[in-house]
């Protein structure tokens, strides 16, 4: 058999021989500072309830949260991102505990801020959907549908009402058109330049929201199609991208994350802000269910995902497994 020379002369396999060089020539790196915890706070309850969808995960009473927040902290996480869960009696067709001083999430935030002080950033949804009884993110009009600029209004005294409850950073997640804009003259009214808005640029109506549904008790009637992306869409992303970034976005997402790896690309790609992605409570469930089954290899599957992530284009991750995979990484 006639040997040719080197043949084959380029061998990419070198640089896979030893677990010390393929770490040395990686390209995509995960750091504790890459992650943001998500994390749900009830009212009047004494101790912590587990989530049955989301194993590992509970809704927090403000003692525990506190304490979450100090292990996000410690383990080298960068922030904590806030929803409240407010007693179902107090729900209504305006989501008047979101800007009620006293709601659940507002003495969330003030709570956290007092324990991390500027040490972690403390980050706080911005929308109506856990509070309102119908379970949307806006207010409704007489026909039911979702008034864009009613709940505009909402959002502006929302963004305040969280400003001054200690939040660092709001982040607007309904969807509706013109938030951003809202929002940040909200905040600028009150002087408050400094808070920063983290825009949900494209977050697509999807199947993998289940298990939220029960973190925040969820009064949801119908569906949000008529505000969340379609998911069989990719340039409408784009434009809500630019949208958001003349009306005054600080940082941009792309939520959910795993399913919208391209999106979340195109976006990387085409600006020069922080970009976001939220490993959503579906994506987190689906691994969590399938390790119990034995079926795959849990903390090999949790990195493989956030470092796909990662390389995609994310330069903060919102992950349920926050905290665990930055004291991991240290």
């Amino acid at each position: 058999m006639t040997k040719y020379g080197s043949f084959p002369g380029t061998r990419p396999r070198r640089l896979r021989t030893t677990p010390a060089l393929r770490r040395m020539v990686a390209e995509t790196r995960l750091h504790p500072a890459d992650f943001i915890l998500p994390a749900f706070v009830r009212e009047g309850v004494s101790e912590p309830v587990p989530i049955s969808s989301m194993p590992g995960v509970v809704q927090h009473t403000r003692d525990s949260l506190k304490k979450a927040a100090v292990e996000a902290l410690e383990a080298g996480v960068s922030g904590i991102m806030l929803f409240g869960v407010p007693d179902d009696a107090k729900k209504d067709a305006v989501g008047t505990p979101g800007t009620d001083p006293d709601g659940i999430l507002q003495v969330a935030l003030r709570d956290v801020r007092a324990e991390v002080g500027d040490e972690l950033l403390v980050m706080s949804d911005l929308c109506l959907d856990e509070t309102t009884d119908h379970g949307h993110c806006g207010v409704l009009d007489e026909q039911g549908r979702v008034d864009n600029d009613a709940t505009l209004e909402r959002y502006a005294e929302m963004a305040q009402v969280q400003a001054d409850a200690g939040a660092h950073i709001v982040g607007p997640s309904g969807m509706m058109d013109g938030q951003i804009g809202v929002i940040r003259d909200a905040l600028d009214q009150i002087g408050r330049e400094d808070v920063a808005v983290l825009a949900y640029t494209a977050k697509y109506s999807s199947a993998f929201y289940g298990p939220f549904r029960e973190a925040v008790g969820s009064s949801l009637k119908g569906d949000r199609k008529t505000y969340q992306q379609d998911p069989a869409n990719a340039r409408e992303s784009m434009r809500e991208l630019a949208l958001d970034l003349e009306e005054g976005a600080d940082m941009v997402m792309v939520k959910p994350a795993g399913p919208y790896l391209d999106i979340l690309a195109r976006v990387a790609g085409a600006v020069d802000v922080p970009v976001a992605a939220y490993q959503i409570s579906g994506e987190y469930s689906m691994i969590e269910a399938a390790a119990e089954k034995g079926w795959i290899d849990r903390d090999k599957a949790i990195l493989e995902t956030l470092t796909g992530i990662k390389r995609a284009g994310a330069q903060n991750i919102l992950t349920y497994w926050a905290t665990e995979v930055a004291r991991n990484l240290r």
